[in-house]
């Protein structure tokens, strides 16, 4: 075939037609595996599965802090002498009378925020747990709750089941006190060991696991750095 006697104007025709074969083959097998591009933001509650140990094995949601100096993986970790856990290591979490962790709106401290022995009064994520003999508890606050800044609600991402997060407003309440356990940072740093939240999500099971660590920054355990693991069910809606 002699390709130079073919009209100029059927040729961008065919190429175009061919673009658009393709874009649809490409769309359909994208939509056939299940696969997306952009993250969809999951709105409602990241409901608590409450930390368990069996035979020595920990099973739900616990915290642990690594002591100045070393890393998430070995340690060393942070002894809690009230641990329900047989590795002391490790603290077990337990949910909160609003199930778990809220993403879109705020879950603040009540008033007064503790006792008159420092014990954290707050409960809507955790219950509050013995944390060497005081009880601990996390908020989240539109003013951080430790620096005060002002910063926007948590969120979670998903994306081919794979999460992220913004959990800069994420706090613990301990002995009168408050430590930033939010990642990033409520400036939008990563300071230290500092990591990305992570996780993943079971579209069908709404099954779903959060981690990431934050340094700790001022107060007795400055320096030192809180490790969560978080694991449930998620609940869209209020």
């Amino acid at each position: 075939m002699n390709y130079t006697n073919l009209r100029p104007s059927r040729r961008p025709g065919i190429i175009a037609t061919a673009l658009l074969a393709g874009a649809v083959a490409a769309a359909t097998i994208t939509a056939a595996s299940g696969a997306t591009t952009a993250p969809k933001t999951l709105a409602g509650t990241f409901s608590i599965t409450r930390g368990t140990t069996l035979k020595g094995a920990v099973h739900g949601s616990y915290f642990r802090m690594v002591y100045q100096g070393g890393n998430v993986k070995t340690g060393p970790f942070f002894g809690n002498p009230n641990s329900r856990a047989t590795n002391k290591t490790l603290t077990l979490i337990s949910p909160g009378t609003a199930g778990g962790l809220r993403t879109g709106t705020f879950q603040p401290a009540p008033t007064p925020a503790f006792d008159s022995k420092g014990n954290s009064r707050a409960r809507s994520i955790i219950a509050p747990t013995s944390f060497t003999g005081i009880n601990f508890s996390v908020v989240t606050s539109s003013r951080e709750a430790q620096t005060g800044t002002k910063v926007v609600a948590p969120s979670v991402k998903v994306l081919n089941g794979k999460l992220s997060g913004d959990l800069r407003a994420f706090s613990a309440a301990w002995n009168n006190l408050y430590f930033n356990q939010g990642s990033p940072k409520p400036n939008g740093s990563r300071p230290g060991l500092t990591s990305n939240v992570t996780g993943t999500y079971n579209a069908k099971t709404h099954a779903y696991v959060l981690n990431w660590s934050s340094a700790i920054v001022g107060g007795p355990f400055n320096g030192f750095t809180g490790v969560w693991h978080l694991t449930g069910t998620f609940r869209a809606g209020k």
